[in-house]
């Protein structure tokens, strides 16, 4: 999985992780206000099923639809392509940014580190 998402599709394939399926409606309902047009967030969604991040079924005289793609995995795939990207692929320039520029305090590193030494030992 290569694809990226816009900031549009983004929040709505945010809205369908969270509920694990729902009708346009249903995501319109959980979208902040100004509620896009029901047209917008509908357009959206086929272009996900498009870029295979969205499947539906049919419900009623509609569709429901639910993610394909696991957040975990599109959110990995984003991280390394943010890393390779600006970073040179290292993990630790990415870590060093965020700390020179005030976005990490030392008791978050501290719980990175300890999460990746908790990986380290679950492979």
């Amino acid at each position: 999985m290569s694809k990226q998402l816009t900031k549009a599709e983004e929040q709505i394939m945010q809205v369908l992780w969270e509920l694990n399926e729902a009708s346009v409606k249903e995501v319109i309902a959980e979208l902040p206000n100004p509620k896009p047009a029901y047209n917008t967030v509908s357009t959206i969604i086929r272009i996900l099923e498009t870029k295979e991040f969205v499947a539906h079924r049919a419900k009623g005289r509609g569709y429901v639809y639910y993610p394909i793609i696991e957040k975990t995995a599109y959110s990995n795939q984003s991280l390394h392509k943010l890393m390779n990207g600006y970073f040179e692929g290292s993990f630790r320039s990415m870590v060093s940014f965020f700390m020179k520029e005030n976005k990490l305090d030392i008791k978050e590193l501290e719980s990175i580190l300890k999460e990746v030494e908790k990986t380290k030992k679950e492979k």
